[in-house]
């Protein structure tokens, strides 16, 4: 059985070194690996000689094309994750270009070269593709919005409805002399299972809350449009939907 997995293992090792491309350019080596991004192309690393050894770097391709997708790594959750996904494969984060990058020697080349190409791999799955991570992120924008808008608020409130039930609001904005109590939540991929989930939700705790309650469902629309039937879901309620992108129009009322 051992023999029959080494060389199996070497087999992989021969499609690594055959599938793996070099091209130069200036000082630059330019290291196309066998390994797909989530565009389906494959990912490309960097290197040149120094004084000391070799700079390998991803030239700030992983973080550019994340953010270019609206996933951006400004707050300090977001920094904190990114630093520990690094961490474990030894590399580090070039804030002056985004870039990714590590120092080696010959002798550590390969190792290096490699943890390179995983943490590459481990960013861009971790900030795109991990659902739970991104809608945390989605209510902190909405959060970041708020302050700089100078909304007064109070996050991760539960509510008790009618039925007994508790259920979890992302904000409520308490009633002033202006303006009733408002309650918000941030939806960061809206369809027709959340907004039903919503929607029930409101109708089980207004019947709860003074009758002059408003509700706002916050809609993440960065990447995808949001349905037509969703917004009038929401609307058909009085749950009162804002995409994202318009979030600029309900300031005023939210701030008051």
């Amino acid at each position: 059985m051992i023999d029959e997995i080494r060389q199996l293992t070497e087999q992989y090792h021969a499609w690594l070194r055959e599938k793996t491309n070099l091209r130069s350019i200036d000082d630059w080596v330019e290291i196309t690996a066998p390994f797909l991004d989530r565009h389906n192309d494959f990912i490309q690393i960097y290197a040149r000689r120094t004084d000391d050894g070799y700079f390998l770097t991803d030239d700030g391709e992983t973080i550019d094309d994340l953010e270019l997708s609206g996933c951006t790594l400004d707050s300090p959750k977001r920094k904190a994750l990114l630093g520990t996904t690094l961490n474990g494969f030894g590399v580090r984060l070039d804030s002056n270009n985004n870039a990714l990058v590590v120092r080696t020697n010959a002798k550590d080349f390969a190792r290096k070269q490699h943890n390179l190409l995983q943490a590459m791999l481990a960013v861009n799955d971790l900030f795109y593709l991990a659902t739970p991570i991104v809608k945390t992120f989605f209510v902190e924008d909405v959060e970041a919005w708020l302050r700089i808008s100078n909304v007064r608020f109070v996050p991760g409130i539960k509510l008790p409805g009618k039925s007994g039930y508790d259920h979890l609001y992302n904000f409520i904005i308490p009633e002033s002399r202006n303006a009733p109590e408002r309650v918000l939540l941030g939806v960061n991929r809206p369809d027709g299972n959340s907004a039903k989930r919503m929607v029930f939700a409101w109708e089980d705790t207004r019947q709860a809350r003074p009758t002059e309650s408003r509700a706002y469902a916050i809609l993440n629309d960065s990447a995808k449009r949001i349905p037509a039937g969703v917004l009038d879901a929401f609307s058909n309620y009085d749950m009162k939907p804002v995409p994202w992108s318009q979030r600029e129009d309900v300031r005023e009322e939210l701030a008051a």
